[in-house]
């Protein structure tokens, strides 16, 4: 649920992270076997392509579908992916082949791209070499429809997978007026990422002649959040999913508007030292930022807590301020209607009959990998992660989980750069769980049990940028 990036333009404001800060998909053939082609030629039925459900698309013809070519030729938009990734990460390329941008029919307009001025906007990349499997994402924070490119579009599109990804229907820090009732914005993104789902699959279809022999849903934080939803309450369209550090809502908590307003309490005492900056720690410590985490409070204090908790807490629970909109930015404890007194438990009965309506129960009905980083700091683990695995264990579907907990893991990959050694990337950890889950699929062998994945002892900066070993 991060915030934007300094110098990003107000419309691109969003939250990386929760990306309460995305959901993707996958194959057909074995896992370990190469992209076979098309007996069509390069973007053969271009024009013929239709997406269920458009109310317009546009289908191009690329010599190259991944971010080494889509930046130049202006099928990609930067600025939805800046801050997710390590400015090193390598970017694959040699992937031609069709993208289909488009919008389903919506009445909301906070969704600027192609001057189209129009929500619920999707890209659909189809490359020349197709390995018969299907991504299929949802985007972090409050994104726009390209803001996994970077992160998880290039990778897959290389494997020879056909990539969809979705902006969830509505978009920027201001999200929450989409909607006439609380949770309503929310709401709409899992209902976006099943009809993007269903329509890529037919698009699939009809350009390779056979629908996708394996369809698998991924994303982070929000979209991570949306993978666990859809493999709860739509099963039969996915082949499994990959969970990374998906936003979790519960209607007894916890979820962010539990953890967040201590944090906005606490961090100013601590971070003011003297008399009062110990307990402050232990307060924040007990929320669930753990420790070892504390070189992180600043940047989060900052960008992050304050930002996300005003924006989710206007869309669950707008009578809290009255007729302010979404707050008081960074005001202090005993200020009226201060998000940072906000007590989740004692609100009335509609808001948590509204957290309800988005809430997860743990109940999948197909093979999940979730991973999260042990010092996230806008999704503490203790609050997140570890909960769901218990919820999904709770309700007899543990043999469908396969959890881990990545060790000096963050939210936001690219604070990699920002704390060198301080912090690993999670980016090859997305791409261990994902081929775990390609061999869990096709019956090549169950990922490893749930553990927490050590730091590799010596570990250079760019080993840590290439592997991730879930063994």
């Amino acid at each position: 649920m991060p915030a934007a990036p300094p110098g990003r333009p107000p419309r691109r404001a969003a939250l990386h992270a929760l990306s309460l800060t995305a959901a993707c998909l996958l194959l057909t053939t074995p896992a370990t076997a190469a992209p076979t082609g098309t007996a069509d030629g390069h973007c053969a039925g271009r024009t013929h392509l239709r997406v269920p459900g458009a109310a317009r698309q546009q289908a191009d013809c690329l010599d190259e579908l991944t971010t080494a070519g889509t930046v130049a030729s202006g099928h990609t938009d930067p600025a939805d992916y800046a801050g997710l990734t390590p400015e090193d990460l390598p970017t694959p390329s040699g992937v031609p082949g069709i993208q289909i941008d488009g919008y389903f029919p919506d009445t909301s307009t906070t969704n600027t791209d192609h001057g189209w001025n129009h929500d619920s906007q999707f890209v659909v990349r189809l490359p020349d070499h197709w390995n018969g499997g299907l991504v299929v994402a949802g985007t972090p924070g409050n994104r726009e429809q390209y803001a996994n490119d970077r992160a998880i579009a290039d990778w897959v599109l290389a494997r020879g997978y056909a990539y969809a990804a979705t902006d969830k229907g509505n978009t920027g820090t201001a999200f929450y007026r989409d909607g006439p009732r609380p949770g309503d914005a929310i709401a709409e993104w899992n209902t976006r990422l099943t009809q993007l789902t269903r329509a890529a699959r037919a698009v699939v279809a009809q350009r390779y002649h056979r629908p996708p022999a394996r369809t698998i849903a991924t994303g982070l934080s929000n979209g991570g959040y949306l993978v666990r939803w859809q493999l709860e309450h739509h099963p039969e369209l996915y082949d499994g999913g990959v969970d990374w550090e998906g936003t979790l809502w519960r209607t007894d908590g916890p979820d962010p508007l539990t953890f967040l307003p201590p944090a906005l309490r606490e961090y100013p005492t601590y971070a003011a030292g003297g008399a009062g900056a110990a307990e402050a720690a232990a307060a924040l410590h007990r929320a669930g930022f753990p420790a070892g985490s504390e070189f992180l409070w600043p940047y989060h204090y900052q960008v992050y807590w304050d930002l996300t908790q005003r924006i989710y807490r206007e869309e669950l629970d707008p009578g809290y301020d009255g007729a302010t909109e979404a707050g008081t930015p960074f005001c202090r404890s005993g200020t009226p209607a201060c998000d940072a007194d906000y007590d989740y438990a004692a609100r009335p009965a509609a808001v948590h009959r509204a957290v309800d309506r988005i809430a997860l129960t743990g109940r999948i009905g197909k093979p999940l990998i979730t991973f999260q980083g042990t010092l996230d700091t806008l999704l503490p683990i203790s609050q997140d992660s570890d909960v769901y695995a218990r919820m999904v264990h709770a309700s007899g579907r543990g043999a469908l989980l396969r959890y881990y907990r990545v060790q000096d893991g963050t939210h936001t990959d690219s604070l990699v750069d920002v704390f060198p050694g301080r912090v690993r990337p999670m980016v090859p950890c997305h791409r261990s769980a994902f081929e775990a889950l390609e061999r869990w699929i096709d019956g090549a062998g169950l990922p490893p049990a749930d553990h927490t994945v050590p730091r590799p002892p010596g570990a250079t900066p760019a080993t840590l940028l290439t592997t991730c070993p879930l063994t």
